[in-house]
This record gives structure tokens, C-alpha cells and sequence, in this order.
């Protein structure tokens, strides 16, 4: 490489760098370290197709994905012998493919989601060219259970697939699955599908068995995580778990691959499914579940500090995400934060720490 495209990289990296030090907007942890990973990154690993059946293209991650599908199927209790999944691109990846699965099975189906929902549901419903309903959300984020029934009793000559969040964007809003369950039984309609986009919050709730839950003993059809959120990835990822039945609806055979084609995607990321695993290995269920009550202590003392500065701050239960009052463009800029509207919130993720949040305090006090 030449002088001028070094500088060019160097300056590149300095400025990663230097941006990751205020980073405390977005759901992205970033206190992973791989580097024992770092040799598989010679090779063009790629998980084409389905990951339960083996291919031609022998440099896969396969045996490895499938392990991170089946610690994610117990995790949300999927059926035993009824369950199937595979490694995305990410959260909207998974809703899109459980969108798909709902379409084929109920191709006549209505879906019906909330305004907090996140906007990749809306555009995968607009690729699907499926009819849909957007029902209004809560304060507080959570869906409107009032209008969701008032809008599938206008429309109860048709399946009802509904898109329930376990974690929304802005305030980290869970809605209830067996809100929904009872709403619909009450409602004479036995044809249905819910899909939980668990993208930021799912992996930990789960882990502490936190209420609502959202699992498949619980009502759920297929559930999507994403995991650079919690779990910390450097390349976008995440898992959709789906009942394996539904998934038998929409496979087909490659004969050059040698495999299924049952993923929304033909090449697909081989490394991701190993970053997953080695991250699963290396803390394990109780060293995940000591990561997650981490970052709620600290989203309890962002919170609790932000409001001795006179912040109107909140959180909902069980959520990392703090939630606030606009401050001064030249803040959000520094600390990138995500606004909407008037509120921005911050998310302590798992790399955010309390010398993080209190430099933080320390530019909202100057502010103020």
C-alpha cells in the first residue's frame, strides 16, 4: 500500500477509535475481544443455504451455526422436535423471514403491528406486498391491546399475523404475547401467527426470565434477535428461531450447492456464526446473565443521576435504556445519541461503563 492510502487508513482507524470512546446512543456492544477467531478470517467461510444439511462448498461454518441455533431454540423454548433456524444479517433479516412464513402460511393474512414498531417491519411488509395495520402504541411504547382488537374485530374474516416488540427502538417497550393470545382467543380467531422482533431485548429477558414472556411456550411462531446487540458482534448479525414445519412450506433444492434453499439470502456470513459461539462459550448462561443485570445497575444509576440534575429521565421495567429530554445538539452529536421527536435516550450496553455515563453527567450538568 502506497504512503497516501496508508495515511488514509491510519486516519481512518484513529477516527474509530476515537468515536468509540462516546458511543452510548445505539444498542451495539462493543466489549468483545475475537482475536483468537482472527485466523479464520483467511478464509472465505460461507454458510450457503440450509444450516441443518451439509453442502458442496465444504468452507462453512455449518456444525458451528447450528449450536448457536440451538442454544437460541432452548433459550426461547422452542419445540423439541419442531424447531428450525439459522444465522441473519441482523434483526430485520429475521423479521422478514417470519413475515415470509406467515405469508405462505396464511397468504389471505392481515398483520397488524404497532407505530413504535421498528421500520424494518414496515418496509419487509411492503417488499411481502402484504395488507397491514398499524396500531397505535402506549406512552410508555407499548402496544395499544384496545386497538389492536378493535382493528382484528374489523377484519376477524381474516388470519391475524401480529408483530409483537420485545424491546422497541426509542423506549425499549415490551409487548405482551399473552396479551395478545387472550385478544385473539376472545376474539373467535383461531387462524393466526405472532412474530417477536426480540432484536435488542430478547436474549437478556430471556436469560433472566423476565416478564413479559414471549417465548414459543407462550404463544410465539418465530422469534428474531440480533446479536451485535447484547451479545457484540463486529459484523452485523442475528437469529430468527421459527417452527420447522412452517419453514418445510418454502424450501427448494439447489442441485450445485447441494443443499436447501431455505434462508432469505443465497451466500451467507460464515464468520458471524462463529463470533456468536465463541461468545456463548466463553461466558456461558450465567456469565450472559451477570452481563445483562450489569447493564440494568447502571441503566438504574443513569437514570437516578440524570434526574438529581433536574432531567426528566425514565425507564421501563426491566430496560437499559434511559430515556430523556432533547439536550443540546453539540451532546447528541458527541455522545450520538438517538432522538426522536423531543426525547433521546441513551442505551448502557455491555462496553458502556460508569466513568462512561458519568462523563456523560458531566456535559449535561455543563449544559444545564
Amino acid at each position: 500500500m502506497n504512503k497516501e492510502n496508508q495515511s488514509r487508513l491510519d486516519t481512518y482507524i484513529s477516527a474509530v477509535q476515537d468515536l468509540s470512546k462516546h458511543f452510548i446512543g445505539y444498542p451495539i456492544s462493543r466489549d468483545f475481544d475475537y482475536s483468537e477467531l482472527y485466523p479464520l478470517l483467511k478464509y472465505p467461510l460461507n454458510n450457503i443455504g440450509d444450516p441443518m444439511i451439509e453442502s458442496h462448498y465444504g468452507l462453512n461454518s455449518r456444525s458451528i451455526e447450528r449450536e448457536v441455533v440451538q442454544f437460541f431454540a432452548e433459550l426461547f423454548k422452542a419445540p423439541k422436535d419442531n424447531s428450525w433456524g439459522y444465522v441473519t444479517n441482523g434483526g430485520s433479516e429475521g423479521n422478514l423471514y417470519a413475515l415470509y412464513l406467515a405469508r405462505e402460511l396464511y397468504p389471505q393474512g392481515m398483520v397488524y403491528y404497532s407505530e413504535s414498531t421498528h421500520y424494518s417491519v414496515q418496509k419487509n411488509i411492503h417488499l411481502l406486498n402484504m395488507p397491514s395495520i398499524a396500531i397505535r402504541a402506549q406512552a410508555s411504547g407499548e402496544m395499544d391491546y384496545e386497538d389492536l382488537k378493535d382493528a382484528v374485530h374489523t377484519h376477524r374474516d381474516r388470519p391475524a399475523i401480529v408483530v409483537a416488540n420485545i424491546g422497541t427502538t426509542m423506549t425499549e417497550a415490551k409487548d405482551s404475547v399473552a396479551s395478545i393470545k387472550k385478544m385473539l382467543k376472545n376474539s373467535a380467531i383461531r387462524n393466526h401467527y405472532i412474530h417477536c422482533d426480540a432484536a435488542l431485548a430478547g436474549t437478556y429477558l430471556a436469560l433472566l426470565e423476565k416478564e413479559p414472556k414471549f417465548d414459543f411456550e407462550s404463544g410465539a411462531d418465530s422469534v428474531a434477535i440480533s446479536g451485535h446487540k447484547f451479545i457484540g458482534s463486529p459484523i452485523p448479525c442475528g437469529v430468527v428461531v421459527v417452527k420447522k414445519n412452517y419453514k418445510d412450506r418454502i424450501g427448494q433444492a439447489v442441485s450445485y450447492i447441494g443443499t436447501m434453499d431455505t434462508t432469505i439470502t443465497g451466500s451467507r456470513n460464515g464468520h458471524s456464526p462463529l463470533f456468536l459461539w465463541y461468545a456463548i462459550k466463553k461466558m456461558g448462561k450465567e456469565g450472559l446473565k451477570a452481563r445483562a443485570l450489569a447493564s440494568m445497575e447502571l441503566a438504574v444509576y443513569a437514570t437516578s443521576e440524570l434526574k438529581k440534575l433536574g432531567v426528566m429521565a425514565w425507564r421501563n421495567d426491566d430496560a437499559i435504556t434511559v430515556i430523556f429530554p432533547k439536550p443540546s445538539e453539540e451532546i447528541c452529536v458527541k455522545w450520538q445519541l438517538a432522538s426522536e421527536g423531543n426525547h433521546s435516550h441513551l442505551i448502557c450496553m455491555p462496553g458502556v461503563t460508569k466513568e462512561i455515563i458519568d462523563e456523560f453527567l458531566v456535559d449535561v450538568a455543563a449544559a444545564r
